[in-house]
């Protein structure tokens, strides 16, 4: 018998620039613990946390890489299997917010076509050093179709119910994933097989 505790394993990627919080986001979420000393992630590290999501438990297994750039070319392999990647920059830090683009350029290089993405405006307790308004950070992730949230780990804002939105919409994509597997199987849909090659291309590239 399997000694399998979880329903589900889903791989989620914390990346961004050195010193927004990645670190501390996750400690937060993992330990539900914040340290205020500053240590610069070296390579890759990972925490696992189990969450329960409509009665069923989703082993959330969460990468967090280096923000450096000597780094890039290790954690970019991580890339690939990631599920979700959460983008984080820090609100009081201008460069970590512009530079959020280049991150998402290096998802679309690197990671699958259909991985779920979330930016993240951390340290949004330290309002009164704010350089980086909500409505940037919300103009941003529209702008690339991205879900936005403000968070803190200092002060334990939005943590939690950032990863289990990206828990539940990665979880939402599998269910109807299978969901179109089981009705399709066996059957044929006439409709689409009298169609000509160039519509059915047509018909993926709406979708993505």
């Amino acid at each position: 018998m399997s000694g399998k505790t979880y329903d589900y394993l889903f791989k989620l990627l914390l990346i961004g620039d050195s010193g927004v919080g990645k670190t501390c986001v996750l400690f937060r979420f993992s330990e539900d613990q914040f340290n205020s000393t500053f240590i610069s992630t070296i390579g890759i590290d990972f925490k696992i946390r189990t969450i329960e999501l409509d009665d069923k438990k989703i082993k959330l297994q969460i990468w967090d890489t280096a923000g450096q750039e000597r780094f890039r070319t290790i954690t970019t392999a991580y890339y690939r299997g990631a599920m979700g990647i959460m983008l984080v920059y820090d609100i009081t830090n201008q460069k970590s917010f512009e530079n959020i683009k280049n991150w998402i350029r290096n998802i679309e290089e690197h990671a699958s076509a259909d991985v779920e993405k979330m930016v993240l405006g951390n340290k949004c307790d330290m309002n009164d050093k704010r350089v980086v308004s909500k409505e940037s950070g919300e103009t941003l992730a529209v702008e690339y179709g991205i879900k936005f949230m403000e968070t803190s780990a200092k002060a334990s804002i939005n943590v939690d119910e950032a990863f289990f939105n990206i828990a539940r919409d990665i979880k939402r994509k599998m269910d109807s994933k299978v969901d179109s597997n089981t009705k399709s199987k066996g059957s044929v849909v006439v409709t689409e097989s009298t169609k000509p090659r160039q519509g059915f291309l047509d018909k993926w590239c709406s979708i993505l």
